[in-house]
């Protein structure tokens, strides 16, 4: 009789829930570096300011006026940091039902990304235009910024990433295409912890009720559902 204890065990498939959560802890393992460098924008000039400031109440009749300033300067940037700092905890816990205009997504998502891809060797290209109405903040952070990635992973640079949107009924439509492009030769950068398989994309997809497909090697279409009720 067999030993069940020595029998092989194949692994148990991963429900849904469990492929999106291990596909948005690759995610965010990818975008750390990127934020990271978001965090400290803010935080870097405090310190150029305050020694500016120890040089100017050094002198013998210190001007109050240049004083203020920089302590306003201080607080600005202070602020903002700790902006910065509230809003990275979206990114981890999300909040629920939060919603953003898609435009503003966009280049929230673009923003964060401009600076890696860059160094990788690919430029991004926003031909989205003005869209003011809503989709999930959560579903356009997630899905968005995981497919510029997985696409990025893909193909080799250097390439021109451009994105098109086209507004329907039930939600955005969101065009992604990397196209080669011809110049010097990139300097690769370092991915950093491993690349965004399709599964990803489709377990992250399907977890923010975002339609994906796939036109072609180099492209991809992606559905955000609206937010906010349809105009009347």
């Amino acid at each position: 009789m067999t030993d069940a204890l020595s029998s092989p065990q194949s692994p148990s498939p991963l429900s849904p829930a469990a492929q999106a959560e291990a596909a948005r802890y690759a995610l965010l393992r990818r975008l750390a570096p990127s934020i990271r460098h978001h965090l400290v924008v803010n935080l870097q000039p405090i310190g150029m300011i305050y020694e500016v400031m120890d040089r100017r109440l050094r002198a013998p009749q210190p001007d109050l006026a240049q004083l203020h300033d920089s302590a306003h300067k201080i607080n600005g940037f202070a602020r903002a940091a700790l902006g910065s700092c509230l809003d990275v905890v979206t990114w981890l816990a999300p909040e629920e039902g939060a919603a953003v205009a898609f435009e503003a997504g966009v280049a929230e998502c673009l923003g964060l990304l401009a600076t890696s891809l860059g160094f990788r060797g690919y430029a991004l290209r926003d031909e989205t235009g003005k869209q003011p109405r809503t989709v999930r903040r959560a579903a356009i952070r997630n899905v968005l910024t995981a497919a510029l990635l997985h696409l990025t992973d893909e193909l080799p640079p250097p390439g021109e990433l451009v994105l098109e949107a086209r507004a329907g009924a039930t939600g955005m439509e969101l065009l992604l295409t990397l196209q080669a492009v011809t110049g010097d030769p990139v300097i690769h950068g370092e991915r950093g912890y491993r690349a965004l398989e399709w599964t990803d994309l489709e377990a992250l997809a399907a977890a923010e009720s975002t339609i994906l497909v796939r036109p072609d090697a180099r492209s991809i279409s992606l559905l955000f559902p609206w937010a906010d009720p349809s105009p009347l």
